[in-house]
């Protein structure tokens, strides 16, 4: 406890850390105001009682999770910064297909990183026009949630200019504080809204076991929660290092022209190099036979019982088919992100090798085979965090809770807090201050993907 009070003061001590901690910690706060200003002409209370009796939706769920309440809400920030996520990930995969926009990333530098930036900012506002009048469509959909006596034309065309600033003003609090604040905004601004569920689910397990007497099982619960979080941060940090060495050059004069030893470095291969990526891919495909289940309920026809299945994520079709989606798109994305060529062109330009490998074809063909063994045990790892939530409802933990057991949810709190904790660290070690451990030192994502280009 006093390591942990000297570190807070430490930290406040740098005058600049504290500045950017507060002014981020301010700019978290506006957003979460902006989280609960309904939107004009929207009954909130008749939006909540029609919410409660619907049954639910795995995509909407999903989305209010990352908003942090606000798309149930109809807030002015309903959409979040789920808009500028998309556009960064439709950037982020033409990059892997498109000739311009590989060479805006690869080869033109800064200036390229800021065309890439502006491309970006302009996709998100199509995407918010069309994302918000799906949004005020179905907030049209349901019952009592508008007011009759207002024009339908003049509903939509204000919310869909509020609910485009909503979003526009959010992409700004997020990139002001990656300039000015601490961590990454665009991922603070996330990870906000995810944690503003977690004390309510987590009263509500709480007040379930200790009512039902599972004072027990709850501990069990704890400790099982703490396991997964432990294993998510060593899967997130999880690096196979590949050792290399430059070639041996001459010192000096020495009699007998002896080469001094070269030097010694790795190649980082991480074993989660996808991140989420997977997940949220795997994610939307299981969307699909949600949607076909709903409008086979609209026309009146009954989906069959797999149909039934595949939209229900705690089913076990669901996720055996969930798993294996995730396992497969972890070495599509891995192979996507990690080219064995230009590492072996890069050691060849360096002129560096590694040791008892081969330049050339050789070296290209060993690292695509460590990168293979590799991104197994990462692949199945994603793969049983993405079910995990559906295993620990099964044993009792209520839904909101359970989320927070895997899934997107708890790789990007793990990822960001681990980011955020490693500029930290930067600036105590700067000051020659402690870090905040006590032996090594935090590793961040610095390396690995994450959500968007933004992030």
């Amino acid at each position: 406890m006093g390591k942990f009070i000297e570190t807070i003061k430490n930290i406040w001590a740098i005058k600049e850390l504290k500045e950017r901690i507060l002014f981020t910690m301010l700019l978290l706060l506006i957003y979460r105001v902006g989280s609960f200003i309904v939107l004009p002409g929207v009954n909130s209370k008749a939006l909540e009682l029609a919410l409660s009796q619907n049954s639910g939706n795995d995509l909407l769920s999903l989305i209010n999770t990352f908003t942090g309440g606000a798309f149930n809400q109809a807030a002015i920030f309903a959409l979040g910064i789920m808009p500028y996520i998309t556009a960064s990930i439709i950037i982020q995969l033409l990059g892997f297909a498109v000739p311009y926009f590989q060479k805006l990333q690869q080869k033109e530098g800064e200036s390229g990183r800021k065309k890439i930036t502006q491309i970006t900012r302009i996709l998100t506002v199509f995407i918010t026009l069309v994302q918000g009048g799906g949004y005020l469509t179905w907030l049209n959909s349901q019952q009592g949630a508008v007011h009759a006596s207002l024009s339908p034309s003049i509903f939509w065309f204000c919310n869909i200019i509020i609910l485009s600033t909503g979003t526009i003003f959010a992409m700004w609090l997020g990139e002001k504080i990656t300039d000015k604040g601490i961590g990454n905004g665009v991922s603070l601004l996330i990870t906000i809204g995810i944690i503003a569920a977690l004390p309510r689910s987590f009263a509500t397990e709480v007040i379930t076991q200790v009512d039902g007497g599972g004072l027990f099982i709850l501990v069990l619960e704890l400790a099982g929660f703490f396991a997964v979080v432990l294993a998510t941060v060593l899967i997130v940090q999880g690096v196979r290092r590949i050792p290399i060495q430059f070639a041996k050059k001459m010192v000096g004069r020495s009699s007998g022209n002896i080469p001094a030893a070269g030097a010694r470095d790795y190649i980082p291969l991480k074993v989660n190099a996808s991140g989420v990526m997977p997940i949220i891919f795997a994610q939307a495909i299981m969307f699909l036979p949600m949607t076909v289940v709903g409008y086979l309920s609209k026309d009146g026809e009954a989906p069959s019982d797999f149909m039934l299945a595949l939209g229900d994520w705690q089913s076990l079709p669901y996720n055996i088919i969930f798993f294996f989606l995730v396992v497969i798109f972890t070495y599509v994305y891995t192979a996507l992100l990690v080219n064995p060529q230009q590492y072996a062109e890069y050691l060849k330009r360096q002129n560096a090798f590694i040791p008892g490998i081969k330049p050339g074809k050789n070296t290209q063909d060993y690292i695509d085979t460590l990168t293979t063994r590799v991104t197994l045990p990462g692949s199945i790892f994603l793969g049983l965090i993405s079910i995990l939530p559906a295993i620990v409802a099964v044993f009792g933990v209520n839904q909101g809770f359970a989320l927070f057991f895997g899934g997107t949810s708890l790789l990007i709190l793990v990822a960001v807090v681990l980011d955020t904790l490693q500029q930290i660290e930067s600036y105590l070690l700067m000051r020659k201050y402690d870090g905040l451990v006590k032996s090594g030192r935090i590793k961040g994502r610095s390396g690995m993907q994450t959500i968007g280009a933004g992030m």
